[in-house]
């Protein structure tokens, strides 16, 4: 067998063992909730701007990594592998890192078809940019939602926590607005008249960092969690 091959039967593999067989049934959902929202946004809104796609990306996005990374481990349990997992030395560590990174290849790959949509339908825009900066805020929910499962170990408890979590996030965002720690910082938003330029670059590039700060730890002290096997089998 070719290279291709292997990596095609790998992918698809793992494909089935992130998503739980599901993966049809979420991009479904992911593309319905865009175009239906993009319809709506059509019909109301006579002045869409970049900053439109930005926030009708990010509920698919989320929705997209929200089971996989919350049921993950449940899902190694009720498929009876996750004694094999922590039977192999550090072998998980490495399991887990590809199931991530291909989860947040997937999505970036269906956020860019999004965009493109998006771009045709309401706003013209660069969706290599659109996609990248869509990543950074479901990257951090994406590595919050595993940590949280190796805390909680329990699929439906974790699916709980994060839907509070992302509601509590919602509503800061509110009360943030243009501020670094808003976690849906819309970098495509025009800033408030008397923020400065340079204020606001400064802003978003410091934004993006502590998001990608957290994405890191978030996934760091999750697989630390995982050294933990008592606590799992």
């Amino acid at each position: 067998m070719s290279f291709l091959d292997v990596f095609w039967k790998m992918v698809r593999y793992n494909l089935k063992i992130v998503f739980g067989n599901k993966f049809i049934y979420f991009l479904s959902g992911a593309t319905a909730f865009f175009i239906f929202v993009t319809v709506m946004n059509i019909l109301e809104d006579s002045n869409p701007r970049e900053s439109t796609v930005y926030y009708l990306l990010l509920f698919p996005g989320i929705l997209l990594v929200f089971y996989p990374s919350t049921f993950g481990i449940q899902n190694d349990e009720d498929a009876r592998i996750l004694e094999i997992l922590f039977g192999i030395p550090n072998y998980r560590y490495k399991v887990w890192l590809v199931r991530l990174l291909l989860m947040f290849v997937i999505t970036f790959i269906v956020l860019l078809a999004l965009s493109f949509l998006g771009s045709m339908a309401i706003y013209p825009t660069d969706i290599w940019e659109m996609g990248g900066e869509i990543m950074f805020p479901i990257t951090f929910l994406g590595c919050l939602g595993f940590m949280l499962s190796t805390l909680i170990r329990n699929g439906n408890g974790t699916a709980v926590v994060m839907i509070i979590v992302g509601i509590i996030f919602w509503i800061s965002s509110g009360i943030l607005d243009e501020s670094a720690w808003n976690i849906f910082l819309n970098p495509f938003e025009a800033p408030a008249d008397n923020m400065n330029e340079v204020v606001w670059e400064r802003m978003l590039y410091n934004n993006r960092i502590y998001l990608v700060v957290g994405s890191i730890i978030a996934l760091l002290y999750g697989l630390v969690n995982l050294q933990k096997r008592e606590k799992f089998v």
